[in-house]
């Protein structure tokens, strides 16, 4: 079997993955006192299970809103979505998930290893289980040896890294992630890009991703959900053939930059059907 065909039947596999996150006709309209805003109208998507998934378009196209409303942080005005076939709501309740912001949050007068373990601390769960699950959360971001740091004497990448970790601490399936890398340098956040892939590898979580950079949503995804400005819609859906296995020079390939090309050109028709 060739890499072509092996990368082929992998995009086959993913396809028939029974749905972490299904949306239906999925809208969202914010009421203000200068009128309604719509953040989100008729989304139709499917996650399925150990998907890497990106969510790319123009500042305030509703990428952060559809996360959030996974989250259950934003209830949705039209439509239907459902998380592990779960609302929202008993999905929050259940823990399914993991939240990584676009900044780290760590408490500064709290260690690295006591801002991982918050999350367990108010879940109840037992000294000896919290200080096992911190250890082995830690050891999957590469931040062993600096549990008793604290915030402010970590790098900010080092920070996002425990914050990935906090949210990895209880052990949900899915992670949701808002563009938790735009506030860092390209060296670094190619560095964590790396780390990233490693660690979704590692773990088989369902990732949702935010970002606003085309090659940092090709480089991880297997999945690129591109969305149009306000109100957002899915304008396309690209499952990508790039293999697991993710050098960063894979970047310079003709197949990364034919997906790549496509992303920008859905980005592009986006615009045009908001001018339309």
């Amino acid at each position: 079997m060739n890499a072509s065909d092996s990368r082929t039947r992998t995009a086959e596999a993913g396809a028939g993955l029974a749905p972490i996150i299904h949306a239906s006709g999925l809208g969202l309209t914010f009421e203000t006192a200068d009128g309604p805003v719509h953040a989100l109208s008729d989304v139709n998507l499917e996650i399925g299970k150990g998907e890497f998934v990106s969510f790319i378009g123009p500042s305030g196209c509703g990428k952060t809103t559809f996360l959030r409303v996974i989250a259950d942080l934003e209830q949705p005005t039209a439509g239907t979505i459902t998380v592990n076939e779960m609302s929202p709501d008993e999905a929050r309740k259940r823990r399914a998930y993991g939240y990584v912001f676009q900044a780290a949050a760590l408490y500064p007068w709290r260690t690295i290893e006591k801002n991982v373990a918050l999350p367990l601390e108010i879940m109840g769960m037992p000294a000896a289980e919290q200080r096992e699950r911190v250890k082995r959360t830690l050891d999957l971001v590469n931040l062993s040896g600096f549990e008793k740091k604290f915030p402010w004497q970590l790098s900010g990448g080092m920070q996002q890294r425990a914050s990935i970790a906090r949210a990895l601490a209880f052990d949900a399936d899915l992670l949701l992630m808002d563009e938790p890398f735009g506030a860092l340098d390209e060296i670094v956040r190619d560095h964590l890009n790396e780390q990233l892939l490693d660690l979704w590898t590692r773990t088989t979580k369902t990732i949702c991703f935010v970002t606003h950079s085309i090659p940092e949503a090709v480089y991880l995804s297997t999945k690129i959900v591109v969305m149009s400005p306000r109100p957002g819609r899915v304008t396309d859906v690209i499952h990508s053939t790039l293999p697991k296995e993710r050098p960063l020079d894979i970047r310079e390939t003709p197949e990364f930059l034919a997906i790549a090309h496509r992303v920008r050109e859905g980005l592009r028709a986006g615009h045009s059907y908001e001018d339309a």
